[in-house]
């Protein structure tokens, strides 16, 4: 009795599996291809407008959407300004204030995500 309980148990398990169709076919994402996110915003337009040679809407879309994951929109508004000026990211960095230093953090915790989830993007 207690083994065609587990054989009950363990037909109904693999049952649940489905089979047949392919994985993707079911909305199943596959962990074997990386995928990389894609977001516009503050920090996604000035990385673009920023001048710099690596700037692409693929990597400045990606950052961005780390920003999302990591950034309220007033944080992302100020990292934003960083592009034009990274003079103003110093003087933030460098600060007493704060409520700079509680950004700053949140700041260098976004900045170290976006470079291990966007870089090759």
């Amino acid at each position: 009795m207690k083994t065609t309980g587990l054989l009950l148990l363990a037909a109904l398990a693999l049952g649940a599996c489905g089979g047949g169709a392919n994985r993707a076919d079911r909305g199943y994402i596959s962990y074997t291809t990386p995928t990389k996110a894609f977001a516009t915003g503050p920090v996604s337009n000035a990385c673009l407008r920023g001048g710099r040679k690596a700037a692409s809407t693929s990597l400045c879309g990606c950052v961005q959407a780390v920003a999302d994951r990591s950034l309220s929109g007033s944080d992302q508004r100020l990292a934003a300004k960083f592009f034009a000026d990274p003079h103003h990211a110093q003087e933030i960095r460098q600060s007493d204030n704060p409520n700079h230093e509680a950004f700053w953090k949140r700041y260098k915790a976004f900045s170290a995500s976006a470079e291990r989830t966007c870089t090759g993007a």
